[in-house]
C-alpha cells in the first residue's frame, strides 16, 4: 500500500480506542489479520481477548471507532474479536494506484537503509535432503524474497550442519572401506553399517579428535563430504529456486565457542552447576546450558557465538531464524542470553519464525512406510511427473515443484500440514497448478488483445457487482 501502511493506521486508531475505552493499553501489540471468510471484514484483531477484556472491551472498542474515508464499520464477532470493514471508495483510489504502479505497486520504501539477517533450511551434510528441512527453505526464501520487496538489504545464511560426532564415524568409514564413488547416498549407507558394529565406537571419537586439532587425513576426508553434500543440496536448491546468500556452517563457530564461554565466565553471566556450567535466564526455569558436565559445548554455545559473529559482521536491525516450533525454548533461552552478553543492540529484533510439521494421513510424522525420513527429491520428482498427467508436459517442472511450493505457503507457517497429493494438485480453487493455469489464461486473453485500441475509462465506485467488489478487496491485501 501507499501511505505509511493501512495497517499501521488502523492499529493507531485501534490503539485510541483502547485508550479511550478505558482499558490500559501498556505494551501489548495489536495485530492485525485477514479474515479467512470476507463477510467478517477486511482486517480483525484479537486485541481485547489478548487484554482479557474479551466481548466487553472489544464492544467498547468497536463503538468508539468512528467511520471515516477509510474505515466503514467496525463490528464485535465471538468471545471477542473486532472486525474492519474499509469504504469501497478507498479501495477503488487504491485500484487507482495499483493500475499506475503495475509491477511496483506495494513495493516499499520502509526497509531502505535497513538490514535484515534470514537464517533457513540448515540441513545436516552427508545425508539426502529430508522433507523436514522443506519447510524451512520454503518460507525462509519467501521471508527473503518479502523483505527484499520492502526495501531491505536481506542477508541470508545457511547455518549447514556440517560438524559433530557423526564426521568422526564417517571417516573412519571412508578409510576402512574406501568406496570408488563418493555419492550422499553412499555416505548414508556407510553411517548405518557404522552403528551396526558398536565396536567402532571408540573408533569413530578417535577420529572425530583428529579432526577437531586439524589432521591432514581427517580434514580432508572431512572436505570431501562437505563438497559432495553442497553439490547435491545446491541440485535441490536450484529445483526450488532457492539461493542462499551465505553458508556459515557449524564448523565455521568451532573457534569462536571459547571467547563465548570465557565472556560468560567472566561477566559472572554464567553459573556452576553440578560440574556443568548454565545462564540463567529471567522468567524460565529451566537455565541455558552452556558446557556440559564432560566439558562439552551445546548448540546454545554455538548460537550464541552466531549471534555474536552476525551482531559485529552485519549489525542487522532484525535477525529471523525460520526453524521449528519444536525449538521454541531453545531460541528463547538464546536471545535473552545474547542480550545479557550485549552481543545484539538493544533495538535489535531477534525473531523465532515458527514452522509446523509435515504429516500423514494418520496424523503422524510424515514417514516413509519403513519408518524412514521421506526424500525431498522423491516428493519434487513424484511432483513433476503428476504435473506430466495433468496434461502440462513443457511446463511439468515448474507446474510439478511450484505446486509443492505453494501447498506449503498457502497454510499458516506455525500449522501442522496434512500431506495430501489431490489437494496440491486439484485444477480448481486455492492450488498452484490451478492459479498457473488462471494466470496462463489471463495472459492468453492479453496476447490475442495486441493491436486492440484502449478505450478511456474510469473509476468509480457506483453499480459495482458483487464479484467486482470481491476482487478489489482481494487486490488491496497485496
Amino acid at each position: 500500500m501507499e501511505e505509511k501502511s493501512i495497517s499501521q493506521r488502523l492499529q493507531k486508531v485501534i490503539a485510541g480506542a483502547v485508550v479511550d475505552s478505558g482499558a490500559e493499553l501498556g505494551r501489548q501489540e495489536i495485530k492485525l489479520e485477514h479474515p479467512e471468510l470476507s463477510e467478517h471484514g477486511d482486517y480483525s484483531t484479537n486485541v481485547a481477548l489478548a487484554m482479557n477484556g474479551g466481548r466487553l472491551l472489544a464492544e467498547k472498542i468497536a463503538g468508539t471507532v468512528k467511520p471515516d474515508e477509510v474505515i466503514a464499520k467496525v463490528e464485535v464477532a465471538g468471545p471477542g474479536f473486532v472486525n474492519i470493514w474499509l469504504q469501497k471508495e478507498y479501495l477503488v483510489k487504491e485500484l487507482g494506484r495499483v493500475i499506475a504502479q503495475g509491477q511496483n505497486y506495494g513495493k516499499g520504501v520502509g526497509g531502505l537503509g535497513k538490514r535484515v539477517v534470514i537464517d533457513y533450511s540448515a540441513p545436516n551434510l552427508a545425508r539426502q535432503f529430508g522433507v523436514g528441512h522443506l519447510r524451512s527453505t520454503i518460507i525462509g526464501q519467501a521471508l527473503y524474497n518479502l523483505y527484499q520487496f520492502l526495501g531491505y538489504e536481506v542477508i541470508g545464511d545457511n547455518h549447514l550442519g556440517d560438524w559433530g560426532t557423526q564426521f568422526g564415524k564417517l571417516i573412519y568409514m571412508l578409510v576402512i572401506r574406501e568406496p570408488r564413488e563418493l555419492t550422499v547416498e553412499k555416505l548414508e549407507e556407510l553411517y548405518v553399517e557404522f552403528h551396526r558394529h558398536p565396536e567402532w565406537e571408540e573408533e569413530g571419537r578417535k577420529w572425530f579428535r583428529r579432526l577437531e586439532e586439524g589432521d591432514r587425513q581427517a580434514r580432508e576426508l572431512w572436505q570431501k563430504c562437505v563438497e559432495m553434500s553442497m553439490k547435491e543440496f545446491n541440485r535441490i536448491y536450484e529445483l526450488l529456486g532457492v539461493k542462499i546468500d551465505q553458508a556459515f556452517g557449524e564448523s565455521f563457530y568451532e573457534g569462536k565457542m571459547a571467547v563465548v564461554i570465557s565472556e560468560a565466565k567472566r561477566r559472572e553471566i554464567a553459573r556452576e552447576s553440578e560440574g556443568a556450567w548454565v545462564i540463567d535466564i529471567p522468567g524460565v526455569k529451566t537455565p541455558l546450558m552452556l558446557i556440559k558436565s564432560d566439558g562439552g559445548t551445546t548448540y546454545a554455545t554455538r548460537d550464541l557465538a552466531t549471534l555474536k559473529f552476525r551482531g559485529e559482521k552485519w549489525d542487522p536491525e532484525t535477525v529471523i531464524y525460520e526453524v521449528g516450533g519444536e525449538q521454541a525454548l531453545h531460541f528463547s533461552q538464546v536471545f535473552a542470553a545474547a542480550r545479557l552478553l550485549g552481543y545484539v543492540r538493544e533495538e535489535t529484533q531477534l525473531v523465532h519464525t515458527k514452522h509446523g510439521l509435515y504429516l500423514s494421513p494418520d496424523g503422524k510424522r510424515f514417514r516413509t512406510r519403513e519408518g524412514k525420513t521421506v526424500k525431498l527429491e522423491e516428493i519434487l520428482l513424484e511432483a513433476v511427473e503428476r504435473a506430466r498427467g495433468l496434461g502440462n508436459t513443457d511446463q511439468a517442472q515448474a507446474v510439478g515443484i511450484g505446486a509443492v511450493k505453494y501447498f506449503d505457503l498457502m497454510h499458516s507457517v506455525q500449522s501442522d500440514i496434512m500431506f495430501d497429493w489431490e489437494k496440491m494438485f486439484k485444477l480448481e480453487g486455492n492450488s498452484g497448478p490451478y492459479l498457473q493455469y488462471t494466470y496462463a489464461r489471463t495472459q492468453s486473453v492479453l496476447a490475442k488483445a495486441v493491436g486492440i485500441t484502449r478505450g478511456s475509462y474510469g473509476l468509480f465506485t457506483g453499480n459495482l457487482h458483487p464479484e467486482e467488489e470481491v476482487i478489489i478487496r482481494w487486490v488491496y491485501r497485496f
